[in-house]
Parts: C-alpha cells; structure tokens; sequence
C-alpha cells in the first residue's frame, strides 16, 4: 500500500463519481477476500484491514466533498 499522504492526494484529486466508483470496486474486492478467508483460502489475511482503511479513507474524502459542494443540510 502506498504512503498515507500520497493515497490521499490521489483521493483529493479525484472528481465525487470517480470517489463512487472507487469506494464500489474496493467494497466488491474486500468481499471476494472475505469469501477467500472464509473458506480458508486467502494466504495475505493482512489485506482485508488493509483495504478496509482505504475504504474508510475513500469515503471520508467523499463525504468531505459532497458537503463541500452540497453544503452541511444533507441528512
């Protein structure tokens, strides 16, 4: 995984449809890696904290742009 700071600016440089589309494909490979590690499997159990991070890194700066750009009333 790269560097905390380089993923983020990656992340800040991306449009909010590009930030939706990534959070989906990262949710659809932590679960094909669940099903791996649930029938024992997956060899890199690592990766599962590993892609809940970015997921949870992905939708912090999704959330952060769409009150950006929708303002605080969205509930």
């Amino acid at each position: 995984m790269k560097g905390k700071g380089l993923f983020m600016q990656e992340l800040a440089e991306k449009t909010i449809k590009e930030l939706v589309q990534m959070r989906r494909q990262l949710k659809k490979e932590l679960y094909t890696l669940k099903m791996k590690n649930a029938i024992r499997g997956l060899k890199e159990t690592h990766k599962l904290g590993d892609l809940k991070v970015k997921i949870a890194r992905v939708h912090t700066v999704l959330t952060h742009k769409t009150q950006k750009a929708h303002g605080d009333n969205l509930k």
